[in-house]
């Protein structure tokens, strides 16, 4: 049975990662990220992400004990009041995990690629200049919805690592494989050219087709852009097709992570569903 570290003291050293967190998440912590929730932190047990330590109330401990026992990073325990004091705001939820974030290797494309190269069908949900974190989280809960294998990301959206994102994905983002590429336009010319992947712009206009009339193949990519912008000429010119989802006049366009869980519905649909 694991033995909780107890913290009685606002000034004790041992939970000083825990300090002032909103004011970290923007600054950075240290080659650390954060994981909030009861729900998220049981799945971030269940997966093989180096953790630095856990912090939880009695009442999160109690209910977290069982999940605990593989956990091989200390466990701190205090009074929710004094857990908000060194946190910095309410921490209702009462549970917090600080992770090592993952070396860049193991977050690259070039890994992302060779374990894309091992799979015979697979999906891919690919997003540039999503910069709002709670899109973020909202493509990893989809991705992980509909069976996605891998999200592939432009340097300009924002960290998949980011607390929010992490707890909107309903901690997801910790097990789907992702990867940001850094070279995005030659990135997806890899993908076509080295993996025989199908890209599928998801985007309104003129060249535009509704989704369900774009055909499907063994290896597709679907790519969803920010909001206001679109995709980017570039990766519209890199696409295979455009796909729009035809909505009542008036209405231009939907939030993105409402409209990436239609797009992959109606994948999923054609290729699962149907064939019941």
């Amino acid at each position: 049975m694991i033995v909780p570290q107890i913290v009685s003291s606002f000034a004790d050293p041992r939970v000083d990662a825990y300090r002032n967190v909103t004011d970290a998440d923007l600054r950075g912590r240290k080659h650390l990220f954060m994981v909030e929730s009861e729900m998220v932190v049981r799945r971030l047990l269940n997966t093989n992400s180096k953790i630095h330590s856990v912090f939880l109330s009695p009442k999160k401990f109690e209910q977290l004990s069982a999940s605990l026992e593989t956990c091989n990073a200390p466990v701190y325990v205090a009074d929710v009041s004094l857990m908000t004091e060194i946190i910095g705001f309410h921490i209702h939820r009462g549970a917090l995990a600080a992770v090592h974030r993952p070396n860049a290797s193991d977050k690259s494309v070039d890994q992302l690629f060779e374990q894309l190269h091992q799979k015979e069908k697979f999906t891919l949900l690919l997003a540039e200049r999503i910069t709002n974190v709670d899109n973020m989280g909202s493509l990893f809960r989809n991705a992980a919805a509909f069976g996605v294998d891998a999200l592939l990301f432009d340097h300009q959206c924002c960290d998949p690592l980011y607390r929010k994102a992490i707890r909107v994905s309903m901690g997801h983002s910790l097990s789907i494989p992702w990867a940001i590429a850094d070279e995005w336009r030659f990135t997806l010319r890899r993908l076509k050219e080295e993996l025989n992947v199908t890209i599928i712009g998801c985007e309104t206009g003129e060249q535009a087709k509704p989704l369900w009339d774009v055909p499907i193949s063994e290896r597709n990519a679907f790519v969803m852009g920010e909001e206001k912008s679109g995709l980017s000429p570039t990766t519209m010119n890199l696409c295979d097709h455009i796909a729009e989802i035809p909505m009542s006049n008036g209405v231009p366009s939907i939030n993105v992570s409402v409209a990436s869980a239609v797009v992959l519905y109606d994948f999923l649909r054609r290729n699962s569903f149907d064939k019941r």
